[in-house]
């Protein structure tokens, strides 16, 4: 059975903070958000 994947929200977004290493947020649809280890998003 498939993981279960919320979709992002805006807050989620915002509040996601920095660690030691880039870390992707994924969506249910194949988006994600890049959060790198110098505190930028993409």
């Amino acid at each position: 059975m498939p993981k279960k994947v919320k979709p992002l929200s805006e807050l989620e977004c915002k509040k996601a903070k920095p660690k030691s290493k880039d870390y992707k947020l994924f969506d249910r649809n194949g988006m994600y958000l890049l959060v790198k280890a110098a505190g930028s998003k993409l």
